[in-house]
Protein backbone atom coordinates (compact mmCIF):
# COMPACT_ATOMS: atom_id res chain seq x y z
CA UNK A 1 0.00 0.00 0.00
CA UNK A 2 1.40 3.38 -0.94
CA UNK A 3 1.98 6.10 1.62
CA UNK A 4 -0.95 8.10 0.20
CA UNK A 5 -3.32 5.13 0.54
CA UNK A 6 -2.01 4.43 4.04
CA UNK A 7 -2.56 8.08 5.00
CA UNK A 8 -6.12 7.99 3.65
CA UNK A 9 -6.87 4.70 5.43
CA UNK A 10 -5.50 6.13 8.68
CA UNK A 11 -7.61 9.29 8.31
CA UNK A 12 -10.70 7.20 7.49
CA UNK A 13 -10.17 5.01 10.56
CA UNK A 14 -9.64 8.03 12.80
CA UNK A 15 -12.80 9.68 11.47
CA UNK A 16 -14.79 6.55 12.34
CA UNK A 17 -13.25 6.31 15.81
CA UNK A 18 -13.92 10.01 16.43
CA UNK A 19 -17.55 9.66 15.36
CA UNK A 20 -18.09 6.72 17.70
CA UNK A 21 -16.30 8.43 20.60
CA UNK A 22 -18.55 11.47 20.17
CA UNK A 23 -21.72 9.51 20.89
CA UNK A 24 -23.27 9.55 24.37
CA UNK A 25 -23.18 6.44 26.53
CA UNK A 26 -24.14 3.65 26.22
CA UNK A 27 -23.91 4.17 22.45
CA UNK A 28 -20.19 5.03 22.38
CA UNK A 29 -19.43 1.70 24.07
CA UNK A 30 -21.85 -0.20 21.81
CA UNK A 31 -20.32 1.48 18.76
CA UNK A 32 -16.77 0.65 19.85
CA UNK A 33 -17.72 -3.01 20.37
CA UNK A 34 -19.49 -3.12 16.98
CA UNK A 35 -16.43 -1.60 15.30
CA UNK A 36 -14.10 -4.16 16.89
CA UNK A 37 -16.44 -7.04 16.03
CA UNK A 38 -16.88 -5.97 12.41
CA UNK A 39 -13.13 -5.61 11.85
CA UNK A 40 -12.45 -8.88 13.68
CA UNK A 41 -14.93 -10.78 11.49
CA UNK A 42 -13.75 -9.10 8.31
CA UNK A 43 -10.02 -8.40 8.60
CA UNK A 44 -9.89 -7.09 5.01
CA UNK A 45 -12.53 -4.46 5.73
CA UNK A 46 -11.68 -0.79 5.67
CA UNK A 47 -13.77 1.61 7.78
CA UNK A 48 -14.81 5.03 6.55
CA UNK A 49 -17.53 7.58 7.16
CA UNK A 50 -20.43 6.80 4.82
CA UNK A 51 -23.42 9.15 4.78
CA UNK A 52 -22.33 10.42 8.18
CA UNK A 53 -22.04 6.98 9.80
CA UNK A 54 -19.36 4.30 10.21
CA UNK A 55 -19.35 2.10 7.11
CA UNK A 56 -17.18 -0.87 6.18
CA UNK A 57 -16.07 -2.02 2.72
CA UNK A 58 -13.19 -3.96 1.23
CA UNK A 59 -11.68 -0.79 -0.20
CA UNK A 60 -11.97 2.96 -0.10
CA UNK A 61 -13.79 3.15 -3.43
CA UNK A 62 -15.82 -0.06 -3.12
CA UNK A 63 -19.41 -0.18 -1.88
CA UNK A 64 -20.06 -0.18 1.85
CA UNK A 65 -21.67 -3.44 2.90
CA UNK A 66 -22.04 -3.06 6.68
CA UNK A 67 -22.80 0.12 8.61
CA UNK A 68 -24.20 1.38 11.88
CA UNK A 69 -25.54 4.70 13.04
CA UNK A 70 -27.05 6.62 15.91
CA UNK A 71 -30.05 8.86 15.18
CA UNK A 72 -32.20 10.49 17.83
CA UNK A 73 -31.14 8.00 20.49
CA UNK A 74 -31.76 4.96 18.29
CA UNK A 75 -28.80 2.82 17.24
CA UNK A 76 -29.11 0.66 14.16
CA UNK A 77 -26.89 -1.84 12.38
CA UNK A 78 -27.47 -2.52 8.72
CA UNK A 79 -26.36 -4.34 5.62
CA UNK A 80 -26.47 -2.44 2.34
CA UNK A 81 -28.09 -3.74 -0.82
CA UNK A 82 -24.60 -4.81 -2.00
CA UNK A 83 -24.17 -7.28 0.88
CA UNK A 84 -24.85 -10.98 0.64
CA UNK A 85 -27.88 -11.55 2.84
CA UNK A 86 -29.43 -14.97 3.41
CA UNK A 87 -33.20 -15.36 3.39
CA UNK A 88 -35.03 -16.03 6.60
CA UNK A 89 -36.20 -19.66 6.89
CA UNK A 90 -39.65 -20.24 5.33
CA UNK A 91 -39.75 -16.69 3.94
CA UNK A 92 -38.58 -14.54 1.06
CA UNK A 93 -37.49 -11.81 3.50
CA UNK A 94 -33.82 -10.90 3.68
CA UNK A 95 -33.13 -9.20 7.01
CA UNK A 96 -30.93 -6.17 6.61
CA UNK A 97 -31.33 -3.90 9.65
CA UNK A 98 -31.49 -4.22 13.43
CA UNK A 99 -31.95 -1.82 16.33
CA UNK A 100 -29.69 -1.95 19.39
CA UNK A 101 -29.95 -0.39 22.81
CA UNK A 102 -27.51 -2.75 24.48
CA UNK A 103 -24.96 -5.34 23.39
CA UNK A 104 -23.89 -8.73 24.72
CA UNK A 105 -21.55 -11.50 23.59
CA UNK A 106 -24.31 -13.52 21.89
CA UNK A 107 -25.35 -10.48 19.86
CA UNK A 108 -21.74 -9.75 18.90
CA UNK A 109 -21.31 -13.37 17.76
CA UNK A 110 -24.42 -13.04 15.57
CA UNK A 111 -23.10 -9.76 14.14
CA UNK A 112 -19.75 -11.42 13.35
CA UNK A 113 -21.62 -14.15 11.45
CA UNK A 114 -23.61 -11.54 9.53
CA UNK A 115 -20.41 -9.71 8.58
CA UNK A 116 -18.73 -12.90 7.38
CA UNK A 117 -21.80 -13.71 5.26
CA UNK A 118 -22.09 -10.17 3.87
CA UNK A 119 -18.69 -10.41 2.21
CA UNK A 120 -19.09 -13.77 0.48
Amino acid sequence: MSTTNTDKATKDLQAVLDRIAGWPEPYATIGARLHETILGAGPKLRPRIWYGMPGYATGRSTPVLVFFRLDDGVMSLGLSEKATVEREPDSTLRPSAWFLDEIDDATLAKIADLVRTAFR
